[in-house]
């Protein structure tokens, strides 16, 4: 089993950046797939982005891709999500998610959450 935990979140202005973190425990961490999600309130669960075990491959969707850029230090246990030129339709809980097979998912192991507050 792993643990993840997000860190990084919190209340920027339109245009700005901000860098979450995921940091894992437990299994050799660079056996997992990691994706990031998020969800406004009253809203879906809606899949942002996702990286291989290695690295080597990443994977975003139109509404992220050109503004945010995963990457992953195997070393530090860790995976960072750059966040840039932020909208406040950003705004939602960013999860960091974990799975040994598929980085399609689904994903077995999920972090609490980190608030990421847009303002305009």
């Amino acid at each position: 089993q792993v643990q993840l935990v997000e860190s990084g979140g919190g209340l920027v202005q339109a245009g700005g950046s901000l860098r979450l973190s995921c940091t894992a425990s437990g299994r050799t961490f660079s056996t997992y797939h990691i994706a990031w999600y998020r969800q406004a309130p009253g809203k879906e669960r809606e899949f942002l982005t996702a990286i291989s075990r290695s690295g080597d491959r990443t994977y975003y969707p139109n509404s992220v891709k050109g503004r945010f850029t995963l990457s992953r230090d195997n070393a530090k246990n860790t995976v960072y999500l750059q966040m840039n030129s932020l909208k406040p339709e950003d705004t939602a809980v960013y999860y960091c998610a974990a799975d040994l097979f598929r980085v399609a998912g689904p994903y077995d192991y999920w972090g609490q959450g980190t608030q990421v507050t847009v303002s305009e």
